[in-house]
């Protein structure tokens, strides 16, 4: 299905959850040509999604539309058609909306952005911003310079805790779950696991890329 870029945004407010949140194709590597988006519903009702693209015609989605059950999750496939080196650096996006089961206003929306590279070691480039050296006022020293690096290149501590957040979240035991000896203010639904999964998604994403 097509949407206009220009169009008017939808007007939904409940946050739609998917992973990843864009899509990276390389050229050389066939393996890449078909990525895998995971939609899913941590409310207790039914969602009809919908799979929309600005470019339609250079992709074959498997299933662009259907239902998600409260508490589950729906795995959309992606293909790209035409990984040629004529397309390399252009951009499109896919914009996913959910409605209630029954209802055609939609109520949230998701847009993922794609990108066509030649190959993946063009994807740090790709993301690189233009930055030019300031000359400083004073000369700082080479330790400082390291420890500067250092700090940089290392991942927020912020990063980390909500990391192992996600993780204990993960382990902990399912309401209903038998067989336990911890409280019942631990066991957690399941809709509380699957956006513990999908934050845990996000913070690995941004962990492999410092």
């Amino acid at each position: 299905m097509h949407w206009d870029r220009h169009s008017s945004s939808l007007d939904g407010n409940v946050p739609v959850f998917v992973f990843p949140t864009e899509l990276n194709f390389y050229a050389d590597d066939l393996n890449s040509h078909k990525q895998i988006l995971t939609l899913y519903n941590p409310y207790g009702f039914i969602l009809n999604y919908k799979v929309l693209s600005t470019a339609p015609q250079k992709y074959i989605v498997g299933d662009s539309h259907g239902l998600i059950q409260p508490g589950c999750c729906v795995d959309i496939v992606v293909r790209h058609r035409d990984a040629t080196s004529a397309g390399h650096g252009q951009r499109d996006k896919f914009r996913i909306s959910v409605s209630e089961q029954g209802k055609r206003k939609a109520i949230g929306r998701k847009d993922v952005p794609s990108i066509l590279l030649a190959s993946s070691t063009d994807a740090g480039e790709e993301k690189r911003d233009n930055f030019s050296s300031i000359r400083p006022d004073s000369v700082a020293t080479t330790s400082t310079d390291a420890s500067s690096r250092s700090r940089d290149s290392s991942p927020s501590s912020l990063i980390v805790v909500m990391a192992v957040a996600c993780i204990s979240a993960l382990l902990l035991p399912t309401q209903g779950d038998k067989g336990t000896n911890l409280p019942e203010y631990l066991h957690l639904t399941m809709n509380q696991k699957l956006i513990a999964a999908y934050v845990l998604g996000l913070v690995t994403m941004v962990l492999l890329r410092v």
